[in-house]
């Protein structure tokens, strides 16, 4: 499980732990069943405070996102298709809500902010790559 903490970014440090565990588990880099880090030993790794790694952990677990096996620790949790379907499309949302906000604020047309949001997504999208 690979993590990043910015220390500088204003964003609290259990969010970010939060957000990117949430990404790894909707791109299935962390799949269903696999064990996360105890929580004294990602604290350790981050540098940070065991009870903000357990925060994360406990937000984690309400979204139904990880579950806690008593005795043994924290794991991937299965996931119905519905619901990591509309997991996936608010973790979008609200990337495209601050792009969208970036545009009006740089004066950009409609028209010009979805022909850039497409330029990106066709570059990044593996299935066009392959077929190019």
């Amino acid at each position: 499980m690979l993590l990043e903490i910015d220390h500088h970014s204003g964003e609290p440090i259990y969010r970010q732990i939060i957000r990117q565990i949430r990404r790894q588990i909707m791109t299935g880099q962390l799949k269903q069943t696999d064990q996360l880090q105890t929580v004294r030993d990602l604290a350790a790794r981050l540098n940070v405070n065991p009870m903000t790694v357990s925060k994360a952990y406990s937000f984690l677990e309400a979204e139904g996102l990880v579950e806690r096996k008593r005795g043994i620790g924290l794991f991937v949790a299965k996931i119905k298709n519905d619901d990591r379907k509309r997991i996936k499309a608010r973790l979008l949302n609200t990337i495209i809500d601050k792009a969208a906000i970036t545009a009006v604020q740089l004066g950009m047309s409609e028209d010009e902010a979805v022909k850039a949001f497409k330029k990106y997504y066709g570059k990044y999208n593996s299935k066009n790559r392959r077929q190019e």
